[in-house]
């Protein structure tokens, strides 16, 4: 009779050992999902990295998915009245996965053998939505590839679009 107890509580020990893992790797993957740095951004810089990855997807030149990575620098501009001017520099990181092979590049591994992807997006929003005019500025390279004349076409693209918006209000200002 002891040996049968002494049996039956080893396997009822198992069986809470295996169920307490089973919760322990769910509550992981769960984790897991909850931190990918897409999901970290507000609706409107997201807009700004699905409109990179539309274009850098329709590259020839590109075969594979990418993935948001990191930001490297967020700026915002405030006009009133739902309307912003966001620029939003980050990685991108190329996947395993081939263009074509999966409808939800975030669920792809990233490779480490290719280089990250630098972009900036400029652009304007109107609740929440981008706005075709002034034109979406959007500029991926190769991080290697990215010269200090690069990073200052994107500065000058976001002083250009945020000081346009600044000089109309203070000559509406002006004149009222």
């Amino acid at each position: 009779m002891a040996v049968s107890k002494y049996m039956e509580n080893q396997c009822q020990r198992k069986m809470a050992a295996r169920l307490l893992l089973l919760v322990c790797a769910g509550t992981l993957l769960r984790s897991a999902e909850a931190r990918d740095p897409y999901d970290q951004l507000s609706d409107s810089y997201k807009k700004g990295v699905d409109l990179a990855l539309e274009q850098l997807n329709t590259h020839v030149g590109v075969k594979h998915h990418f993935r948001f990575l990191r930001t490297v620098e967020k700026r915002e501009h405030d006009a009133g009245f739902g309307v912003q001017f966001l620029y939003h520099q980050f990685h991108l990181k190329p996947t395993r996965c081939a263009k074509g092979t999966t409808s939800d590049p975030r669920t792809c591994q990233f490779r480490n053998d290719r280089p990250l992807m630098d972009c900036a997006v400029c652009y304007k929003a109107v609740s929440g939505q981008i706005e075709a005019n002034p034109d979406p500025y959007v500029h991926c390279i190769q991080k290697p590839r990215l010269t200090k004349e690069m990073m200052t076409t994107r500065e000058d693209h976001w002083k250009k679009m945020t000081y346009a918006t600044g000089g109309a209000t203070i000559m509406a200002l002006a004149t009222g």
